[in-house]
């Protein structure tokens, strides 16, 4: 081995007996410009203080501090290495704090699968309250129909879907949560639009656009259930886009449309919503979260406590 070498294995050498200690009683005792003093902050004994910064400038290899009756300050090598002190405690702070905070779910991220509406009603609510208990945990959304997004949630890209029904998936969890009202979608110059309420027979006579998209299968399930006879029910038009444009169609006057309550705060210029009604009352739609029981992300834990606290089940999550 030569010189050279021989320099840098010391050099490493006394890199790895520096510890995070010798940091912060140095860093101390920069800040207070006395040993006593920093001693007296740290809560621990002046001649430990002493040697634990005797020791830093040893294994440094140059005197950090110059030491009169007036306390310590700083030499010009010591103004630079307590920089580069600070920055490493820093660091070192943070990724505890990062740790402790990943671990007990404050902060870090979920995928949200929807196949529902934000706009207005309950997820809306819970989401924003989430956002406000959890302000570093990113929420990301993904829209997509109920097939894709229970794919998702079984690869694992998802972390927990949010949907109208019970979805049946091996292996994953299911929690009832709120039910949604059914409102209808009217332009604003329809007979109907003057009614505070609407019934399923009133439909009879109507053209009703749906969306091949989710919930419009469960919707048209819901018409057929409430109309047996089908001489009693409307005539359903399918298209294949988004809600937001079975809205301008009926808009438009091109047909009414069936809507779940959550939706009713996206507003159209020429919308009206009115409720839909049978003999009994309003008409519902139950939602659910779905979620794989083997996630380990803690923020995930964090969303649903929230759930089950804001909607409280009285049977416990299908799975178990």
């Amino acid at each position: 081995m030569n010189m050279r070498e021989l320099d840098n294995t010391t050099s490493k050498r006394r890199t790895f007996a520096i510890d995070l200690q010798h940091l912060r009683f140095a860093v101390a005792a920069s800040e207070c410009g006395s040993l006593r003093q920093a001693a007296e902050r740290l809560v621990v004994p002046h001649s430990v203080l002493s040697r634990s910064i005797a020791q830093l400038e040893h294994l440094v290899g140059t005197p950090l501090f110059e030491r009169s009756s007036g306390g310590v300050k700083p030499t010009l090598a010591g103004r630079g290495a307590l920089r580069i002190a600070s920055l490493i405690l820093e660091q070192v702070d943070s990724l505890v704090e990062t740790g402790r905070s990943i671990g007990g779910g404050k902060v870090g991220r979920i995928s949200l699968g929807l196949c529902t509406s934000i706009s207005a009603g309950n997820l809306r609510a819970t989401l924003l309250e989430f956002r406000k208990r959890f302000p570093q945990i990113e929420l990301a959304a993904l829209e997509r129909s109920r097939l894709r997004l229970m794919n998702a949630l079984r690869d694992g890209t998802v972390d927990v879907v949010i949907s109208p029904g019970r979805l049946a998936s091996a292996g994953s969890r299911t929690l009832s949560l709120w039910s949604e009202r059914i409102l209808i979608a009217l332009p604003q110059n329809h007979v109907f639009a003057t009614r505070d309420a609407i019934y399923w027979t009133d439909l009879r006579s109507e053209t009703v656009l749906l969306s091949r998209y989710d919930p419009g299968r469960e919707l048209e399930d819901l018409l057929v259930s409430k109309l047996l006879s089908p001489e009693d029910r409307p005539k359903v038009e399918w298209h294949d886009v988004s809600y937001g444009i079975i809205k301008s169609l009926v808009s438009m006057s091109l047909g009414v449309s069936l809507v779940m309550e959550s939706d009713s705060g996206a507003s159209f210029a020429g919308l009206v919503y009115r409720e839909l009604r049978d003999g009994v009352g309003s008409s519902r739609i139950e939602l659910s979260a779905h979620w794989r029981p083997d996630n380990d992300n803690p923020a995930l834990n964090k969303l649903l406590d929230l759930l089950t606290e804001r909607y409280p089940s009285p049977s416990p999550p299908l799975g178990e």
